[in-house]
C-alpha cells in the first residue's frame, strides 16, 4: 500500500515555512530523521494525542513523546491540557506552532549566514602561514612565533586562501526561502 502523501500547509505566512525547511529542523532537534518526519507528517494531518501518533505510525510510546517534547522544547509544538472527568487522568492534544517554526527557521538562517560572512571577513582580512603538518596560522600569530610552528617545530610558509574566499563566498545556508 503507497503511503499517503501529507501536504504540508501553514497557517501563518512566512519565506522560510516550506517543508524541506520544516522537515530539516525537525531532524535538527530531534537528531531522528524518520521518526521526526512521520510524527510532524501527525501533526499536519490533525491535532492528536501521543498514543494516537504512536499508533499511526508505529512508533514506540515513549520515542514519541521524547521527540514531541523536543518539538515543544524549542517552541515548534505546542499542546492543549484536558482532564478526563472519569478518570482525572490528563491528555495531550498536540498541534505544530507555525508561527514559531518560523521565527526559529529564520533564526537558524541568520545565524548561518552570519557564520558565513563571519568566516569570510577573517579569510579576506588576513593572510595565512602553514608548515607542512598543516598547522594554520595568521600573519600576526606566525610572527609572534618567529615563522616556526609552536606544535611541530617546523618553518611556516605562505598559503594563499583565495580557494577558501571563494568557497565561502558561493556557499549559501542549506534553508530554502520561498520566492
Amino acid at each position: 500500500m503507497a503511503k499517503k502523501k501529507i501536504e504540508y500547509k501553514f497557517d501563518y505566512d512566512s519565506k522560510f515555512l516550506n517543508e524541506h525547511n520544516v522537515k530539516k529542523l525537525a531532524y535538527e532537534l530531534s537528531h531522528d530523521a524518520d521518526n521526526s518526519e512521520k510524527i510532524l507528517d501527525c501533526l499536519f494531518t490533525a491535532e492528536a494525542t501521543d498514543e494516537q501518533i504512536a499508533e499511526a505510525t508505529g512508533i514506540k510510546l515513549n520515542v514519541v513523546r521524547r521527540i514531541l517534547y523536543k518539538f515543544f522544547d524549542a517552541g515548534m509544538a505546542n499542546y492543549t491540557r484536558k482532564k478526563d472527568p472519569e478518570t482525572q487522568w490528563f491528555t495531550y492534544y498536540w498541534r505544530f506552532d507555525s508561527r514559531k517554526a518560523a521565527q526559529l527557521l529564520e533564526k537558524e538562517y541568520n545565524q548561518h549566514n552570519k557564520e558565513i560572512k563571519d568566516s569570510l571577513d577573517y579569510e579576506e582580512n588576513n593572510m595565512f602561514f602553514v608548515c607542512p603538518n598543516g598547522c594554520r596560522y595568521p600573519f600576526d600569530e606566525a610572527a609572534e612565533y618567529q615563522f616556526v610552528c609552536p606544535r611541530c617545530n617546523e618553518k611556516l610558509e605562505y598559503k594563499d586562501n583565495t580557494d577558501i574566499i571563494n568557497d565561502l563566498k558561493k556557499l549559501e545556508s542549506s534553508y530554502n526561502i520561498n520566492e
